[in-house]
């Protein structure tokens, strides 16, 4: 790592555009986020898609032979598609490396019997439908956090509340973080503030939002940020990679998710689909380490946070009432 920071990174090709008169106007400062993880840095990272044992090893061996740090590693099938020997593995694979892991909680829209999300309009997407899909994303989070997992992954804003009130009631850990999933992300700053506000630790905004976005957000909340720098193609299959130093400047504390376009979907994941599932988890960290070596090239990787680090520092959140 150098010591450069985001703020003063080199803009790709400006060098040679500059000799050609055709400089960019200079960044403007204030555009640049105030906000930064507690413990010191500006982004992270997040191997995300991770669905079990086998592809956990796969993605940890990969990022020892690149050379990738790793802060976070999430699964999207759920917690009731790993059995509990699957999620001890898992807990003690990362927790040896200092590593998060984020499990996906409970029944979703589009996998219910609800014909909504079937339509064109696709309904209420992955929410959970009913008491009934609310208490299964509960009884995943008390399942997943008694087996040591400490990130759980929303697709609710019930849920989301739910989950924030059962962790101050002391029904999950006090340390468990909450995430918002990419397929509810908010779009603009006011629903930010209200993810934030519902107990989200971290929020995965959409892949399509401009770098004006990420500064408006940023001028209301500071909640740490996820974004794909490459998207699956569900999500839009956009690749940001040359944005990365930029994104970083707008939009700090983020977290840098390394997806992969141009591939089937795995969710929910089975040993049917393992080939597959094992050779995009591997190739998402070497798209890591190319958003890596774009970061290092342009100035701009000396801003990480420490391995290890996990919390999201000081969140404002809605008065819990008795």
């Amino acid at each position: 790592m150098t010591d450069a920071s985001a703020t003063a990174a080199r803009r790709p090709g400006e060098p040679a555009l500059a000799a050609l008169g055709l400089s960019a106007p200079d960044p403007d400062p204030a555009d640049t986020s105030a906000h930064s993880f507690p413990g010191g840095g500006r982004w992270r990272t997040e191997i995300p898609s991770c669905e079990g044992p086998e592809a956990l090893a796969v993605v940890l061996k990969e990022a020892s032979r690149l050379d990738v740090p790793i802060h976070r590693i999430s699964q999207g099938s759920g917690v009731w598609m790993l059995s509990d020997a699957e999620i001890t593995e898992m807990v003690e694979s990362t927790g040896e490396r200092d590593i998060e892991l984020c499990l996906f909680t409970g029944p979703r829209g589009t996998w219910d019997i609800g014909g909504s999300t079937r339509t064109d309009s696709r309904g209420a997407g992955l929410r959970a439908r009913g008491h009934d899909a609310v208490a299964g994303c509960v009884e995943d989070a008390v399942r997943a956090t008694e087996l040591g997992v400490r990130c759980l992954l929303v697709a609710d804003e019930g849920v989301l509340w739910t989950l924030h009130r059962a962790r101050a009631a002391g029904i999950i850990p006090a340390d468990t973080t909450l995430k918002v999933s990419a397929l509810i992300g908010p779009v603009n700053p006011a629903a930010y503030a209200v993810y934030e506000r519902l107990g989200a630790d971290s929020v995965n905004v959409p892949s399509d939002l401009t770098l004006d976005h990420l500064t408006e957000i940023r001028r209301v909340s500071g909640a740490p940020m996820d974004m794909y720098i490459e998207a699956p193609d569900d999500l839009g299959g956009y690749v940001r990679m040359y944005e990365v130093a930029e994104l970083i400047r707008r939009g700090a504390p983020l977290y840098l998710k390394f997806g992969l376009s141009k591939a089937p979907g795995i969710y929910p994941y089975g040993h049917h689909m393992r080939e597959l599932t094992l050779a995009t988890a591997r190739e998402r960290v070497r798209r890591g380490r190319l958003a890596l070596d774009l970061l290092a090239r342009h100035g701009a990787d000396g801003d990480m946070a420490p391995l290890g680090s996990r919390l999201p520092g000081d969140l404002q959140r809605f008065e819990i009432s008795s």
